[in-house]
């Protein structure tokens, strides 16, 4: 398909986004990857773009990954985000913003399910009431945080100290935008460009600065996959897509990969230190493995922020090539220690993972 197909596609799979005052769902394991991507968004959100957002610490897991694997009934997952909706509406808020792919597909699924079968939401409100004594509306804009970013994305760039810019050759960094299934495949309409070409990541790529990488399994499945994480036996089918995905893109010699669901991102930063230790085989043009960010992360790289401070030394894929080739100053020696300057201990990992 041509440009300006694509661009018809965008256009015809945009969405509303709330401009401000959002109610803000953690993500269960964002917090446990990369537990500096969700303190930096909201602190983007409320200093940079002076947007109000509320984190409520009684925010629960929404349960979606008991229910993907078939622990967790259908009915109990609807209570528990009939909650997480009750909390929203007793903070006076009526816009969603949930962190995790998984959360925002199911917080859809479960308004579409209400739309078309009002005497289950009926059940689910009955339920609630029985267990909490709590009442809600439902949201009246559903946004995941990738949207936010995205819709901001001029703001931000308007606003950055660095961008997707090679400072030693001058050329547009290439990047991968993985998108989780849950975002757009389920209900296309709620992903901005829809499932075949969504937009949400590689549009910030493009507005940064930075060149976006069309590749065979662009769209291809990480092999996440609950039931593949959760069962030991099935983890050999999960890294074999992310696999396919990373031979997929090695020949376009990507300089990062940007992805928007918290399990896409650990995995395919992960999986690259698991297949060079199966296999010895490392990707990025430098073979030393490709970075993967989330969009939090990037984000705050181009507004400055410190890269230790958001958390960049918890992934297993070095960043510093992609630092270096951004211009990013850092400290190389404040990696591993925490804010009173006291040492974390280093990882024992192979050479290709440390910079050069």
């Amino acid at each position: 398909m041509n440009l300006l197909g694509k661009q018809q596609i965008w256009k015809d799979y945009q969405k509303e986004i709330a401009d401000d005052k959002y109610f803000y769902a953690r993500s269960c394991i964002r917090q446990t990857f990369f537990p500096g991507s969700e303190w930096a968004y909201l602190d983007i959100l409320r200093n940079k773009l002076q947007k109000e957002v509320v984190d409520d610490p009684r925010h629960t897991t929404c349960t979606g990954i008991g229910y993907h694997s078939d622990v967790v009934p259908i009915e109990t997952i609807m209570t528990v985000v009939a909650r997480h909706f009750a909390l929203m509406t007793e903070a006076g808020y009526e816009n969603m913003t949930p962190s995790c792919i998984t959360s925002f597909g199911i917080y859809t699924e479960i308004l579409d399910t209400w739309e078309h079968y009002p005497e289950i939401e009926e059940k689910i409100r009955d339920f609630l009431w029985k267990a909490t004594k709590r009442e809600f509306k439902k949201p009246k804009n559903l946004a995941h945080t990738s949207d936010i970013i995205y819709k901001f994305r001029q703001n931000i760039a308007d606003l950055a100290v660095y961008s997707l810019k090679d400072v030693h050759s001058g050329r547009s960094l290439r990047g991968v935008d993985h998108i989780g299934c849950h975002y757009a495949k389920m209900f296309p309409s709620k992903g901005i460009g829809g499932a075949e070409f969504p937009a949400v990541l590689s549009g910030l790529i493009e507005a940064w600065g930075g060149e976006p990488v069309d590749y065979p399994e662009r769209r291809h499945c990480c092999g996440f996959g609950f039931r593949n994480y959760l069962v030991m036996a099935n983890r050999g089918f999960s890294v074999a897509n992310s696999k396919k995905k990373f031979e997929s893109m090695q020949a376009y010699a990507p300089d990062f990969i940007l992805t928007n669901c918290p399990g896409c991102g650990m995995f395919l930063d992960k999986w690259q230190y698991t297949i060079s230790e199966m296999e010895g085989i490392t990707y990025g043009p430098d073979g030393y493995g490709i970075p993967v960010l989330t969009y939090e992360e990037l984000t705050a790289l181009l507004l400055g922020y410190d890269p230790w401070e958001i958390g960049l030394q918890m992934h297993q894929v070095a960043v510093e090539p992609l630092l270096d080739k951004m211009g990013i100053r850092y400290d190389p020696d404040a990696k591993y220690r925490n804010i009173r300057g006291e040492s974390l201990g280093e990882p024992a990992c192979p050479t290709y993972l440390k910079v050069k």
